[in-house]
């Protein structure tokens, strides 16, 4: 009897996965519009939904670092009708930073696929007297704690590198968390803030209106897009890399064939010429790997981030 019960069961699964998408699907977006993760949701969004055939809806959930949609996310039905874009703060610095989370990101979300890649650009508000990387290092060791920066909210890949930086040059900034980049760039442009670490998408219109500076790039190698802003590695600290990298889950459980489906929609849709142009624009190196190879990626950024944050003394009660 419950080797009969098991084969229903399973052959249910097998015609839920062979059936899906029926309805339309939720992409889950842990911060307000405007940010990396939001603009690469709409970007691949209309791809994934023509080759569906179903509506991909894009909800922004912004609230307590990502926490609050990612915890939504773990908790929803593994249908693969709600799904979770994430960056690795919501999934390898919050555990290391929070001494409890509503979710475990190694046991109560199953990986996708990595979408895709980019770098953080160090930008300054004008009004802040300096003009390049040193000038602004000894600014801010000549007037502890004046100085302020923005991140996308606590535990983010914005406030981590940021602490990192930090933590190499001794310095003492205050840290001003916002809920997403959509909020912390208007207050970088309206001088709330000195200083924060972005993705492009969120300044792309500032850069080009020459309203922020750029004085470095998180990654070790220079952007295309920016060749002359160098790498804070290269500016004295060796091994300086914090990447935003923004994926797809899905809650643990979910059917394996649903995963392995929506998988091959990243990969389909960041393929795709226009998508792979848009990004280029953005300084998005596209990835759309394999269910396993992410979730490979996310147990070495668990163990990386971990000692990272350990470093930099970063902590939240």
């Amino acid at each position: 009897m419950r080797l009969l019960v098991l084969l229903l069961g399973l052959v249910a699964v097998a015609a839920q996965a062979q059936d899906f998408p029926g309805k339309p699907i939720k992409m889950i977006v842990p911060y307000a519009p405007g940010g990396l993760p939001d603009t690469m949701t709409r970007i691949i969004g209309p791809k994934m939904s023509e080759s569906l055939g179903q509506q991909i809806i894009v909800e922004n959930r912004p609230g307590a670092g990502g926490i609050s949609g990612t915890e939504m996310v773990a908790k929803s039905s593994a249908d693969g009708y709600t799904l979770l874009i994430a960056d690795v703060s919501q999934l390898a610095i919050n555990p290391h930073l929070f001494k409890q989370l509503p979710y475990d990101p190694l046991k109560d979300l199953a990986p996708v696929s990595l979408i895709g890649t980019t770098a953080l650009f160090l930008t300054l508000h004008t009004s802040v007297p300096a003009n390049n990387f040193k000038e602004l290092v000894a600014l801010a060791k000549s007037k502890p704690g004046s100085l302020n920066y923005g991140s996308s909210g606590l535990g983010s890949i914005h406030h981590v590198t940021t602490e990192a930086f930090k933590a190499a040059y001794g310095v003492d900034i205050v840290h001003v968390p916002f809920k997403g980049m959509g909020q912390a760039v208007p207050a970088l442009l309206g001088g709330q803030v000195a200083m924060l670490f972005s993705a492009l998408p969120a300044i792309e219109a500032h850069v080009k209106a020459g309203t922020v500076k750029l004085l470095a790039i998180s990654v070790p190698q220079r952007s295309p897009q920016a060749p002359d802003v160098p790498t804070i590695a290269e500016l004295g600290v060796p091994g300086f890399n914090f990447a935003p990298e923004i994926g797809l889950l899905a809650p643990a459980g979910t059917p394996r064939a649903i995963v392995s489906r929506l998988s091959a929609e990243v990969a389909k849709a960041v393929k795709t010429p226009d998508v792979a142009q848009r990004f280029q624009q953005l300084g998005i190196d596209p990835v759309g790997n394999t269910p396993e190879a992410y979730s490979a990626q996310i147990r070495i950024d668990y163990e990386r981030y971990g000692r990272v944050v350990r470093v930099s003394g970063a902590k939240i009660d």
